[in-house]
């Protein structure tokens, strides 16, 4: 079994640049003489140095986020097109960053470099964060003398993707928010709020109105049972999480499910399609053959029904199928992706026209997702009032009859 490599440690350092100004940072490093010898390399000279000292508790180690990779990838491309040395273009990133853990990837990717390993093989080692389409893409920027203009569509990739990851995030969270708080407020009511009524209307002596009992009996079950509607929920997030991260089937049911889902079903879809379209359109791009980049795709989609369907596009390309034909035989793309598609491959500019589909749906997505919000407002209001409302006015009822009856 191989060993996992050494891990590095951060130190602190101060000393002198070539012009004799003082300077100080920080450097990872597997010991203090790599370190002082690393410094050294870029004209500094080291008079002090040791580990940066860890919290008390441990801390909290953040973590490196898509997002962190966007940024990342910009970073690089704004370097290498301003003529900075890609080694030094690691040194400047790396010792700017505010995630610890991004910097220290990054240092390491630069030690790797350093030791002699291309780009695109120091990129390999860290599997999680740079999937195959990043690392096929700056190996063939390194291999064509294009690595700034792969790392600029690999940056532009990355941004236009996490945008659209964003958007489709608040279309879902934000409604799934608001209805757990009310979910949340009414179960602080039933339990709480609710008895302290029960005992006032215990002394009336009278009968209680059928919305009072009703409102009084749901409290009673929910103060007796209220730990199993707990359990009842960490049981499904558990089943849930397990299938859907060991089911293939349960993730194509899911989400094809989400697919049928009105106006949500919608966003989900023509995301998927402005994934395929942007992935596709950047390996086009870079030159890399349909069949080896449909792999990539995909992955990218987001979407287990769509990824299904890719991986049959790429079986019947390599059996010679054009490509728009193979989308069309899947039943999954618009009428007009297909058309789009089929002018790019007669045309041979299929990457122009695959950044074209991509702006659109991205546009569609982005309407959907405000046009979503403001109708989910109103009815969201509505829910919280018959929620909320129905319980103020089933405990208030009785004090009104009891006016009535005095």
């Amino acid at each position: 079994m191989a060993k996992n490599p050494p891990e590095k440690i951060e130190f602190l350092y101060e000393g002198t640049d070539r012009n004799g100004n003082r300077v100080k940072g920080e450097i990872f490093a597997l010991n203090d003489a790599l370190a002082k010898g690393q410094l050294r390399k870029q004209g500094i000279n080291p008079l002090r140095m040791k580990k940066k000292p860890q919290p008390l508790f441990g801390g909290k180690t953040a973590k490196i986020t898509p997002a962190d990779i966007a940024i990342f990838s910009r970073q690089m491309a704004t370097m290498m097109s301003s003529g900075v040395p890609l080694v030094q273009s690691f040194d400047i990133i790396g010792q700017g960053n505010d995630n610890p853990a991004m910097a220290k990837m990054i240092m390491d990717i630069k030690s790797d470099v350093e030791a002699g390993a291309t780009f695109a093989n120091a990129l390999k080692k860290f599997p999680m964060y740079f999937d195959p389409l990043f690392v096929n893409l700056v190996e063939a920027g390194e291999q064509s003398g294009a690595l700034e203009t792969m790392l600029d569509k690999l940056a532009t990739y990355k941004e236009k993707t996490e945008a659209l990851k964003a958007k489709v995030k608040k279309a879902m969270t934000y409604p799934i928010a608001v209805l757990v708080v009310a979910f949340i407020v009414t179960v602080i009511l039933l339990i709480f709020v609710v008895p302290q009524f029960q005992e006032v209307f215990s002394s009336f002596g009278a009968e209680l109105p059928a919305m009072t009992l009703f409102v009084i009996g749901l409290s009673e079950f929910m103060q007796a049972y209220w730990w199993m509607f707990v359990a009842a929920i960490g049981v499904a997030i558990f089943v849930y999480k397990h299938f859907n991260a060991k089911s293939a089937k349960f993730r194509n049911w899911k989400d094809r499910f989400v697919l049928k889902i009105p106006v949500v079903g919608e966003i989900a879809e023509k995301s998927a399609i402005a994934r395929f379209a942007r992935t596709l359109e950047t390996m086009s791009a870079a030159g890399v053959p349909l069949v080896e980049a449909m792999e990539s795709v995909a992955g990218a989609t987001g979407n287990n029904v769509f990824y299904e369907a890719t991986l049959k596009i790429r079986d019947e390309i390599s059996s010679g199928t054009q490509l728009q034909t193979a989308m069309k035989n899947t039943g999954l793309f618009p009428n007009m992706v297909i058309q789009m598609v089929s002018i790019g491959e007669e045309a041979g500019s299929l990457d122009h026209m695959l950044s074209k589909v991509a702006d659109f749906y991205e546009a569609e997505v982005d309407n959907l997702v405000d046009n979503l919000t403001s109708l989910m407002e109103p009815m969201i209001m509505a829910v919280l009032g018959v929620l909320v409302g129905g319980l103020i006015v089933a405990m208030y009822l009785p004090i009104f009859q009891l006016g009535n009856v005095v």
